[in-house]
Parts: C-alpha cells; structure tokens; sequence
C-alpha cells in the first residue's frame, strides 16, 4: 500500500455509538471525511435526524439507528442493519457514555449499573456482536472510548471513572483474544473537550473548571473535531500493527 493511501476508508463501513453529537458525532464526520459509510446508533432519534446531513455532506452514506446500548437486543440489532444496509462492518467505534455527578456514598445501586451497563457492558456487548463479522470479513477496527478519569480517581463520578478505567482493560483483553483474526482493538482516552457532557461544568463548578484549565498545557479545552485525527488514524490501515494500545488526546493533561 502506498503511504498516501494508508488513511483512506473508502468503502469501508463504520458504526458510531453515541454518534450524533460531541465527540461521537466528530468522530464520524473525520471517518466520513476519510470515505467511511457510517451507522449512528444513539437514544435520541431527533438528534440523529439533525445529525446525518452533515455526515452525509462528506459524500458518504449515512444511516441512522435508535440504540440502548444498554440493552443487548438493540446491540444485535445494530450490527444487523449495518451488515444488512451496508453489507459490512469494518470499524466500530464504541463511544456511548453517561456520567452522574456525585459523592461516592450518595449515588444509589441503580445509578452505578446504569453507569456501568452504558459505558463498559455495552463495549462488550457491541464487540462481541461485531466479531464474526469482522472475523469472517478477514478483519476489522474496534474503537473504545475511555476518559482520563481511565488513568486517574475521581470524587466526583466514581461509576464513570470505574467504568472508564475498565474500558481499558477490556480493550487489551479484546486485543489479545483477536489478534490472531486481524482485529485490532484500541483506545482513545479523550481529555478535557466541551462537549454536551461537560458544557455544564463552568457554571456549576467553577473552582473545579478553573482547576482542571490550569493543568491543561496547551491552555484550552479541546473541540470534538480534534479527536478526527486519531479515530481516522486507528480506523485505517495506517495502524495496522497497534492493537491493545492507549492513546491519550488531551493536550498534555495526562503528562502534567
């Protein structure tokens, strides 16, 4: 393959969790840029509907799909209709998350599994949903999106932090177990992006935001396009050989 086409997707078919917003949404317009085809599968079908035109600007096919991740049904039924819209699945980006802000000691059983049936039981779900597809197929790309809080404690979203930090290492587990079938699996810990998750965070916690902008190096918080670049790069044949690996994008958060 030649080192200019090393980051071409064209043909290829991407399914996005979460995709129609933040940092989802950034991702899936990089891989449509990139000549990706892609399925976004997210709660908030009006969202969606609002989302896919820009997607599909790209020239690109662009499908959308109502999803609980949480649920294992509407996991399988994603996979289908991607193979059954697209005929494949190459690359699957599993990016879904939700977070509840509290102390430890207030937040109730139900809110922890709700946390972690979304953020970390869902990964599982949609990889092994995605695997004989892309095992039959000769390979594929799978995509996990963790959090600083994978690398460092949190007072104040302990479900989230857990549930990140155990993204990681389902990630290393996944990309051992299928090396073997050409599969790589990575992830991506983004840092501090303003995004519908964390647009909240200025007003309510100001002492907690002014505290988390100083430690970031490059001195600004980041914007969901400046995740393309990494999610094109482990979507494509440029990564081949990286699989297990974590990569932080942060603006050196992590490093401080």
């Amino acid at each position: 393959m030649r080192p200019d086409q090393l980051f071409e997707l064209g043909g290829k078919v991407a399914i996005v969790t979460g995709g129609n917003g933040g940092l989802g949404l950034g991702m899936a317009l990089g891989l449509a840029g990139a000549g990706a085809n892609i399925l976004v599968a997210a709660r908030d079908a009006g969202k969606t509907a609002q989302a896919l035109p820009s997607i599909q600007a790209l020239g690109v096919q662009a499908r959308g799909l109502s999803v609980d991740v949480a649920e294992e049904g509407d996991i399988e039924r994603m996979v289908a209709e991607a193979v059954e819209s697209f005929g494949r699945v190459d690359i699957l980006v599993n990016n879904a998350g939700i977070a509840v802000r509290k102390q430890p000691q207030d937040i109730s059983v139900a809110e922890w599994d709700r946390v972690l049936d979304v953020n970390l039981r869902s990964v599982f779900l949609a990889s092994k949903a995605v695997y004989p597809h892309m095992k039959a197929q000769g390979g594929g790309k799978i995509i996990n999106i963790g959090s600083m809080f994978s690398l460092f404690g949190s007072d104040w979203v302990s479900p989230y932090a857990a549930s990140k930090g155990g993204v990681v290492q389902l990630t290393k587990s996944l990309a051992v177990a299928w090396a073997g079938d050409n599969i790589q699996v990575n992830a991506i810990l983004p840092g501090w992006f303003v995004t519908g998750l964390t647009e909240s965070i200025p007003a309510q916690d100001p002492d907690r935001y002014n505290l988390i902008s100083r430690r970031i190096p490059t001195g600004r918080w980041g914007r969901p396009e400046e995740l393309q670049g990494a999610a094109v790069f482990l979507a494509s044949a440029a990564s081949d050989y990286v699989t297990g690996a974590v990569l932080t994008v942060d603006g050196g958060y992590a490093a401080k």
